[in-house]
């Protein structure tokens, strides 16, 4: 019998906060960020995805969790529970980890690395859902949104891999990455132990001709799947 690896919580608050309270969490936690690579040998990748059901009053939240490179599924887990948060720009995450933290704890194999559909540092505060749930989890995370939240960037070129930094004033804080000639690019930033250039690999490594990473796509379909037609 496989046994059951319980991801540990390295920092903690409550959820039961108020939107100004959550960004005084976020301005708190962004110190704990992690931003240059304390990572060793990948194994497995894992994929987050949140979804919303009965207008907004359950959380239906998906990990799954991949070989890597070879990008298999190993294994997934989806948990429902009532949402806890209002939906707040920037503050996502505390609508959307309370799920994921649950879905975590269920896994028999943790991954070495969870790819996020959402922001990491390209945040206001420098603490979107990656950043938040890799500091609360110490594991390795990043961000890979589908829209950007704050920042501007030079034109991307068409090729595969091609990418041009996101950023705020000064401040380069992600990558706006072409996943796949064609299409939209995604926006890729750190989420904790990571630097932005492994980030940048590691996103390229997971996508296999699509815009999104395997581990994105694997997620969303068991997010967005009623519990009787989850594969």
């Amino acid at each position: 019998m496989a046994l059951r690896v319980t991801v540990k919580i390295s920092a903690h608050h409550s959820w039961n906060v108020t939107p100004a309270e959550a960004k005084a969490i976020q301005d708190t936690l962004r110190g704990e960020v992690i931003t240059e690579d304390r990572l060793g040998p990948v194994q497995f990748v894992g994929g987050v995805d949140v979804a919303f059901e009965a207008n907004g009053r359950i959380t239906r939240a998906a990990v799954a969790v991949l070989t890597y490179p070879a990008l298999e599924l190993h294994e997934y887990v989806a948990t429902r529970q009532p949402t806890c948060f209002p939906y707040v720009p920037g503050l996502l995450s505390f609508r959307e980890i309370p799920a994921v933290l649950e879905a975590l704890q269920r896994l028999k194999q943790l991954p070495t690395l969870i790819l996020c559909d959402g922001q990491g540092y390209a945040h206001p505060r420098r603490f979107g859902l990656a950043c938040h749930l890799g500091v609360l989890t110490g594991m390795i995370s990043i961000g890979v949104a589908k829209t950007r939240l704050v920042g501007c960037h030079e034109p991307v070129s068409d090729e595969r891999g091609a990418w041009q930094p996101l950023r705020d004033k000064d401040e380069i804080i992600g990558a706006v990455l072409r996943t796949r000639a064609g299409v939209k690019p995604v926006y890729v930033s750190i989420g904790h132990r990571v630097c932005l250039e492994t980030a940048i690999a590691l996103v390229m490594a997971c996508t296999k001709g699509f815009r999104l990473p395997e581990t994105t796509r694997w997620a969303h379909r068991l997010a967005s799947a009623r519990p009787t037609t989850v594969p």
